[in-house]
């Protein structure tokens, strides 16, 4: 697995990337809103606002270069940890992103998808959820997956329990277990492995997010804020991946 810290000057990254090889899928953990705003003085809610704005602006910009998937970790299991008055803030920002989004569906045509256990979400959140996977399903572009109420043990432990219930209930044989029909249990069923995670921040860890399907992905790390993520950091990373040899566990040429 290769690992990527950036620290290079801002290029023209465009001009470097092959828009006719890129990834199908790449996946965010959108890390780094509280210490954005924590440096402006600002309180954690305010960061939180500007990752939204980012999200908006990325995944937009994912779906004009030809992106298939992009998968973003936007509220794991963990973070209902932190106060309450920061979890409400992520709701209410998740509401109003939701909203907005139903009313711009068909100019943008944005398939947008959700993993994770929606049931401890208020229930207006949930049903705005619904009412945004059901309208953008015959969209044809981009799909966004957002990440809400998700761990990637938690995801792995449901799917154990579905298929322990199937096998109980004669809809399944645990002689004939195998990777593909046990990716069918998952949230992710339907969609392919990402191939590149990025982690902005600084950060250079994982944290639960899509355990089983980024075994083979390429993995990006950058110090820049999830605020801060330009179109210019997506392009540097997607120049890095483009430099990577993916051998899958094989031998490469």
């Amino acid at each position: 697995m290769a690992w990527f810290k950036s620290k290079e000057k801002k290029q023209d990254f465009a001009a470097q990337v092959d828009f006719t090889r890129l990834p199908r899928h790449v996946a965010i953990i959108m890390d780094g809103n509280g210490r954005w705003a924590k440096r402006r003085g600002l309180p954690r809610s305010a960061g939180h606002g500007a990752g939204a704005e980012n999200f908006r602006t990325i995944a937009t910009y994912c779906k004009e270069i030809g992106l298939e998937y992009l998968t973003v970790y936007a509220f794991s299991t963990e973070n209902w940890k932190r106060p309450a008055e920061e979890v409400s803030a992520i709701m209410g920002l998740l509401k109003r992103y939701l909203l907005e989004a139903i009313e711009r569906m068909e100019r943008d045509r944005v398939k947008m998808c959700f993993f994770g256990d929606l049931s401890p979400l208020p229930k207006e959140l949930r049903l705005l959820c619904e009412q945004t996977r059901e309208i953008s399903q015959h969209y044809e572009g981009v799909q966004v997956n957002i990440c809400l109420n998700y761990g990637g043990r938690d995801e792995l432990v449901r799917a154990a329990k579905a298929f322990a219930q199937d096998c109980v209930e004669g809809r399944a044989d645990p002689n004939h277990l195998n990777e593909a029909n046990f990716s069918s249990y998952l949230f992710s069923c339907g969609v392919p492995d990402p191939d590149l995670v990025i982690r902005p921040s600084g950060e250079v860890r994982i944290s639960n997010f899509l355990l089983w399907q980024s075994a083979y992905a390429e993995f990006y790390y950058t110090d820049v804020l999830w605020p801060d993520f330009s179109k210019a950091d997506l392009l540097q990373a997607l120049v890095a991946y483009q430099a990577r040899s993916r051998r899958f566990g094989g031998v490469g040429r």
